[in-house]
């Protein structure tokens, strides 16, 4: 059977103030634009904010790592992070589709509502509300007034950039990242110079040891790890002849620097002697002078912005991948208003009490980002140089093994290897001093579940 592929009419090209007309279809070759080089601040500029520093912060506060043992689980962490998005990134050019979209060579058209539903919560709701939180807080600090009227301040601003689509939101994260980076760049000077880096005591209470290392690890994998299932949603528009190397380089470097600086930067702060659990933000601003202090709070609230302008569209983006059955464009300006709302909801929810579960959150999308990954890298090899557009837009099209794989991913590393307040896995319980690898034993099992799975029908496809 034939699938003509809906494509973009040529009309959006390179305007900025204007909503997007496509939804998840093609970009057509007249709507290509941009470069390789670009990526660098789109993938910075959303990590230029609080909730980077506040998994460095984690990692000595809760996991008892000394400052060097932190910078040592960071880099291992993002690093890891960085290279999954360099190679989902490298494809959004070639294909011109949304990652999510890509995803249904794994899954199918059907299999892959699951993990799109899971990518639109966690973008659309989780992300979108905790880093609501950090910027509506830091709003309320900075001007005095009550921090729901931050949250809708926020909120309204980055549901509109989503609103409007891509081009509007790259171009944000275009001029809002020299602005954070100077900004962001004076705060870690001062937090140096107060820092105690040379100071080897573990924070009192923290998990401390390998357990502590893999729990830095994990967090800061599934910091990083957490944009890569958005990663061809903004590189599809890049014209099809760049440089597959240079896209994924800049995404992933531009994800790599903003991730790791800021967080090694929160893991200095704690040994300030100043930071708190209960008041991240404001102690993180304690050593700053007063205006240093406020325009860091200004930078807060606008890398959330930066941030939720990218979960939203994204989630947006992915749900609408599950197969509605309206327009494209309609819908994903639809399910953005929706997210909006939804996302400022929990948020508000939230605000009481919103550092206590920041931790297992982050874990929670490594547990799920671990599998899907292994299911997406081991499909993109053994479909290295075969023909795959006339699948991506098939209904018909089924590969129910790539569910199966990344739910026996899924469900077997959490249940053995999960570490959570709430919910220990069999050998987590057994071994505490392992901490959660969870992740990593979810890709694994993934990427070989599906191998067995799937190659033969792979093969057999034309």
């Amino acid at each position: 059977m034939t699938v003509i592929e809906p494509s973009t009419e040529g009309t959006y090209r390179d305007r900025v103030v204007a909503v997007e007309p496509g939804g998840n279809e093609h970009i057509a070759d007249a709507d290509r634009h941009g470069r390789p080089s670009q990526l660098f601040w789109t993938w910075t500029s959303p990590n230029l904010e609080f909730a980077t520093i506040f998994v460095g912060m984690l990692s000595v506060l809760a996991f008892g790592m000394t400052f060097w043992q932190a910078v040592g689980g960071i880099v291992v962490g993002t690093g890891l992070g960085a290279i999954a998005h360099y190679v989902l990134s490298a494809r959004g050019p070639l294909h011109g589709v949304p990652q999510m979209v890509l995803a249904r060579l794994a899954f199918g058209f059907k299999g892959n509502a699951v993990p799109a539903v899971l990518m639109s919560i966690t973008a659309g709701v989780g992300w979108f509300a905790t880093n609501s939180v950090s910027g509506a807080f830091a709003l309320s600090t900075l001007f005095g007034f009550g921090p729901l009227l931050g949250l809708v301040i926020i909120v309204a601003a980055q549901t509109a950039l989503a609103f409007f689509g891509h081009n509007l939101v790259q171009a944000f994260e275009k001029y809002s990242f020299p602005v954070l980076a100077v900004v962001f760049v004076a705060a870690s000077v001062a937090i140096f110079a107060h820092a105690d880096l040379g100071n080897t005591a573990p924070a009192a209470g923290g998990v401390g040891g390998l357990g502590g290392f893999l729990l830095t690890v994990g967090t800061s994998f599934g910091y990083a790890a957490g944009w890569t299932p958005y990663a061809a949603d903004f590189t599809r528009y890049l014209p099809a002849s760049v440089s597959p190397a240079r896209t994924g380089f800049f995404a992933a470097a531009g994800l790599f620097t903003a991730c790791a600086v800021l967080e090694v930067v929160g893991a200095a702060s704690v040994t300030t002697g100043e930071a708190s659990l209960g008041d991240p933000t404001g102690s993180f601003t304690a050593e700053l002078a007063s205006p240093l202090a406020k325009a860091t709070l200004l930078a807060i609230a606008v890398g959330a912005i930066a941030a939720n302008a990218i979960n939203i569209y994204s989630g947006a983006m992915a749900f609408v991948t599950i197969g509605i059955k309206l327009p494209a464009h309609v819908a994903r300006a639809l399910v953005t208003v929706f997210f909006g709302v939804a996302g400022f909801l929990v948020a508000w929810w939230a605000l009481p009490d919103a550092a206590h579960s920041y931790e297992a959150f982050l874990l929670i999308i490594a547990y799920w980002v671990g599998p899907w990954l292994g299911v997406m890298f081991a499909d993109q090899y053994l479909r290295r140089g075969r023909p795959v557009a006339h699948l991506l837009y098939d209904r018909s099209y089924a590969n129910w093994g790539g569910l199966a794989a990344f739910a026996i991913g899924l469900v077997v590393s959490v249940l053995l290897f999960a570490n959570q307040e709430k919910l220990v896995g069999v050998v987590a319980a057994a071994v505490p001093q392992l901490g959660d690898i969870t992740f990593f034993v979810g890709f694994l099992l993934s990427a070989a579940a599906y191998w067995v799975l799937c190659r033969q029908k792979i093969s057999a496809e034309s």
